[in-house]
C-alpha cells in the first residue's frame, strides 16, 4: 500500500494505493457478503463462486463492494501513518502543527476502480483558516441595568393565581376571567384550514389564545351558540400559510365555567413555595432580575462578537464545517416548528421554498457561526487561557451528581468524549468571561 500526502492553505489530500494483489482478499469477502442476498440456483446463500456470481450481478458490483470494504480497513491506518496518530493528536513537531489545523471529518473519495489494477482513493482533510483577529479589547460596550417594576411582579402573581383558580359551570353568558370549552373550526378564503380544526378546547377570558382578540370574541356569548368572526393572523407567525393573512373562525361554545381566583395571603404564598406574601413578591423580583441579566448579558455576547467579526479577516472558511452548521440550523428549524404543532414539509411549502433553497438562504449565518468558533479559538490560542483539570473534574462531579438517579447519564458523562465536550464549553464560558471583563461597562 502506498500513501502520497499534498497540502496547500486550505487542505490536506492523501492519495492511497493498494495493488491488484492487495486488493484481492476484499474481493473474496466481498463475493461472499454479496452472494448472502442473491439468490443462484445450486449454490447456497454466500457459498456463490466469484465466477458465477459475477456473471449473475456484474463485476463491477462486487469491485465496488470490495473497494469499500479495503477503504474502510485501510483509511484510519493511512491517517496514523501519515500523522502519527491522527486521532491522537501527536504532539510536537511539523506533525502536530498539520494535527492540530485539521477541522471537520475526513472525507473519502474513490477515484480508481478496476479488474487487474490497483485500487486508489483520496482522503481529503480541511483545515483551519489563518485567523487575524481584529480588536477585541476595550470596545467599550455598556450593558443595561435591570429595573423590575411592580408592575411586573404583579403579572406573574396574577398568573400564578389563574393556575390556582378554582372553576365551576355556570348557566349564563361568557364574562371576562370565565373559562369556555369550545369546538373550533378556521378557514382561509372559506377553505378549512389543515389542523385547524379542535374539539373541546379551553380558553380563558383574557388571555390571548391563538391570537390576540380571539377571547374577546367569545365574550358574551351562551352555552350552544355558535360565534362566526374573522382576526388577522401576525405576520410573523410561524405558519407562513396564514402569517399576515385574515383568517375565519366558526366557534361553538360547549360549556361555561367561572373561575375564582384564590386571594394573595400568606396561605397562597406558602403554597407558591414561599415564607409570605411579601417573601413571595421579593422571590419573583429576583427571578425577573435574574432573567432580565440573562437576556442582557445575551446582547452583550451577540454584540460583542459582532464588533469583532467586523474587523477579523480569514484566510478562508472549511466548507464542510459551514455545511455542517447550516444543516444544524435546519434541524433546529425543523424542532421549533414541530414543537409549536407544525409540519416542516408544510412550512417549506407555504414559505415556498425546498430545504436546499433554504439552506442556501441560512447560509450567511452559518458562516458568521463557524467565524465566531474560530475566532474564540483564535483568543484562546492569543491569550494562552485554559481549563484546569481540577476545574473540568469539578465540573464533571456536579454533572455526576446532578444526574446520581440515572447510571445510563451517569456513565456517558464519564466517556471520554463527552469530557471533551464540557472541556470545550468551559473553555468558551472562559473567553465570554474574559472578553466581558475587557469590554462591558455596568
Amino acid at each position: 500500500m502506498n500513501a502520497h500526502k499534498e497540502q496547500n492553505q486550505k487542505e490536506i489530500e492523501i492519495t492511497v494505493e493498494l495493488s491488484w494483489d492487495e486488493l484481492k482478499p476484499y474481493l473474496d469477502k466481498a463475493s461472499e457478503k454479496i452472494s448472502e442476498d442473491v439468490k443462484v440456483e445450486g449454490f447456497r446463500p454466500g457459498k456463490v463462486p466469484y465466477d458465477v456470481l459475477k456473471n449473475k450481478v456484474g463485476e463491477m458490483a462486487i469491485l465496488q463492494e470490495a473497494a469499500d470494504m479495503a477503504i474502510q480497513k485501510t483509511a484510519e491506518i493511512v491517517l496514523r501513518e501519515q500523522f502519527k496518530d491522527l486521532s491522537a493528536q501527536a504532539s510536537g513537531g511539523a506533525d502536530k502543527a498539520e494535527t492540530d489545523s485539521i477541522v471537520g471529518r475526513p472525507e473519502v473519495k474513490l477515484t480508481k476502480v478496476a479488474a487487474g489494477n490497483p485500487l486508489e482513493y483520496k482522503v481529503v482533510l480541511q483545515r483551519a483558516p489563518e485567523v487575524t483577529l481584529g480588536k477585541y479589547k476595550d470596545l467599550k460596550i455598556k450593558e443595561e441595568a435591570v429595573a423590575v417594576t411592580d408592575e411586573e411582579v404583579e403579572k406573574v402573581i396574577s398568573q400564578l393565581r389563574a393556575l390556582r383558580a378554582s372553576e365551576k359551570i355556570v348557566d349564563r353568558a361568557v364574562q371576562e376571567g370565565d373559562k369556555a370549552l369550545v369546538n373550533i373550526q378556521m378557514f382561509l378564503d372559506n377553505v378549512p384550514l389543515e389542523g385547524g380544526q379542535s374539539q373541546n378546547t379551553a380558553v380563558i377570558m383574557g388571555a390571548d389564545y391563538i391570537i390576540p382578540g380571539f377571547d374577546k370574541k367569545l365574550l358574551g356569548a351562551a352555552k350552544g351558540e355558535t360565534r362566526e368572526f374573522k382576526l388577522l393572523y401576525p405576520s410573523g407567525h410561524y405558519q407562513k400559510n396564514i402569517a399576515g393573512k385574515m383568517v375565519e373562525f366558526k366557534v361553538e361554545v360547549k360549556e361555561i365555567y367561572e373561575r375564582v381566583l384564590p386571594e394573595l395571603n400568606d396561605e397562597f404564598a406558602k403554597n407558591a413555595g414561599a415564607k409570605d406574601s411579601n417573601d413571595l413578591k421579593q422571590k419573583i423580583r429576583d427571578n425577573l432580575e435574574t432573567e432580565g441579566k440573562q437576556k442582557n448579558e445575551e446582547k452583550v455576547v451577540i454584540e460583542l462578537f459582532e464588533k469583532i467579526l467586523g474587523k477579523t479577516t480569514f484566510s478562508h472558511l472549511p466548507e464542510q464545517l459551514v455545511h455542517s452548521e447550516t444543516h444544524n440550523m435546519i434541524h433546529e428549524l425543523k424542532h421549533s416548528v414541530e414543537h409549536q404543532g407544525g409540519k416542516f414539509a408544510d412550512y417549506l411549502l407555504h414559505i415556498k421554498k425546498t430545504e436546499s433553497e433554504l439552506e442556501k438562504e441560512l447560509e450567511p449565518e452559518a458562516e458568521k457561526r463557524v467565524k465566531t468558533s474560530f475566532i474564540v479559538n483564535a483568543i484562546v490560542k492569543a491569550e494562552n487561557i485554559t481549563v484546569t483539570d481540577e476545574d473540568l473534574q469539578k465540573k464533571i462531579d456536579d454533572l455526576l451528581k446532578l444526574y446520581e438517579a440515572s447510571p445510563e447519564a451517569q456513565a456517558q458523562v464519564e466517556t471520554a468524549d463527552y469530557r471533551d465536550y464540557v472541556k470545550h464549553n468551559l473553555l468558551n464560558q472562559k473567553v465570554i468571561a474574559q472578553l466581558k471583563e475587557w469590554n462591558v461597562k455596568k
